[in-house]
């Protein structure tokens, strides 16, 4: 193998374009031999920030979806408080911030409930989840290119809706489910998982 070829596990990488690049994505085109031997062309988007989440659970045992229309499937979308935080900034941080502009709301306590990858065939995005409680309420402060709605519903709600196919944002599915199971399973502390089952 010559110097100018690289590995990635079994595929061999012979180089790399640069297609398109902005702030928040670098789109990539990499010529490839494959694990089978074959020559072919793997394409990987490449994201500058993490994915932070937030499942804001209140005293009630309520929660708050954001709605917004989405641009790539040209849809209007319920989900969890969501958005991007630098590599460098501490996630924690990211998730008080997003959760704060999107529906004025903070929370006293903060717990990490999973690290995850959203779309790995074809991009690096990487995801992390945070459960909030203890809330106190405040003015929204959306990005001024944001048009958002705020919505409270149950969690037996939302598990619904997410059932049902009304909310279609992975990363909220993943949020739900993966607090919903950890409750059951006594792995969060228990004045939260009361709120939630």
């Amino acid at each position: 193998m010559s110097d100018d070829v690289r590995r990635v596990g079994p595929w061999k990488v012979h180089r790399t374009e640069v297609s398109f690049e902005n702030p928040w994505v670098r789109v990539e085109s990499s010529h490839v031999t494959h694990p089978n031997g074959d020559p072919g062309t793997y394409g990987v988007v490449r994201y500058a920030n993490l994915a932070i989440g937030v499942l804001p659970v209140d005293e009630h045992g309520h929660t708050w979806l954001v709605g917004q229309h989405r641009f790539p499937f040209d849809e209007y979308s319920w989900e969890l408080p969501e958005g991007g935080g630098g590599k460098s900034e501490p996630p924690l941080g990211t998730a008080r911030r997003e959760l704060r502009e999107e529906t004025g709301l903070s929370a006293a306590h903060w717990h990490e409930i999973g690290h995850w990858h959203l779309s790995n065939s074809v991009s690096d995005e990487r995801a992390i989840g945070y459960l909030a409680w203890g809330l106190s309420e405040g003015d929204a402060q959306p990005e001024a290119s944001e048009e958002l709605a705020l919505r409270r519903v149950s969690m037996k709600t939302l598990v619904a809706m997410c059932l049902a196919g009304e909310v279609t944002d992975a990363f909220t599915h993943l949020m739900v489910l993966t607090a919903l199971a950890q409750a059951r399973e006594g792995r969060l502390p228990a004045d939260v998982s009361r709120l939630l089952v």
